[in-house]
């Protein structure tokens, strides 16, 4: 079976970025994704489409293709006062290098790094850690095989309108791509 949209697809994968391996799948545990529905970087998907299990592949992803470029936008300098918890500056998190889990004022989640600590700012970096990077992948695709209810159930569910995330019957939508058919 070749991989396509709507299949579930078992990929054992190397990210290399700049000579370093910077994420890798782990011994025994694939990463599986069901092509097609956005879980992965799409010129990833593309690179493995019409491969079968026991296929390798090699590419490399400009930073366009990857998480994009770097947003001079996205670095920015906030009052250390917003970091301040019951009364007292939670110095503990403010340390270069560090993630914060943040959100903006309409409510979106968001990870900041800490850039750099001033004595009245923080310079946090909002970009994407693998922004601006050139990202080198090998993978070998393990397994292609036909996505089953329980897959869906444990991705979130299909997005199917007419079956509200429940089609283990069906959708009875013949068009839509969400794989549980």
């Amino acid at each position: 079976m070749k991989v396509e949209n709507s299949k579930m697809v078992s990929v054992n994968y190397t990210l290399t970025v700049d000579g370093k391996i910077a994420d890798q799948s782990r011994e025994g545990s694939p990463l599986q994704f069901v092509c097609g529905t956005g879980m992965l970087l799409p010129k990833f998907e593309g690179a493995i489409i019409g491969k079968e299990a026991g296929d390798k592949v090699s590419f490399t992803l400009d930073p366009k293709d990857g998480y994009g470029e770097i947003i001079p936008e996205a670095v920015v300098d906030l009052p250390k006062t917003i970091f301040v918890i019951d009364g007292k500056l939670a110095e503990d998190m403010l340390t270069v290098g560090n993630q914060i889990p943040m959100s903006d004022a309409q409510g979106n989640r968001m990870m900041g790094v800490v850039k750099e600590v001033g004595d009245d700012t923080v310079k946090m970096d909002f970009n994407h850690p693998m922004a601006g990077k050139t990202l080198h992948f090998d993978v070998e695709v393990v397994e292609v095989r036909d996505v089953t209810p329980e897959d869906l159930a444990s991705q979130g569910g299909c997005h199917c309108h007419d079956c509200e995330g429940d089609c283990g019957g069906g959708c009875g939508d013949e068009h839509h791509d969400c794989g549980c058919h």
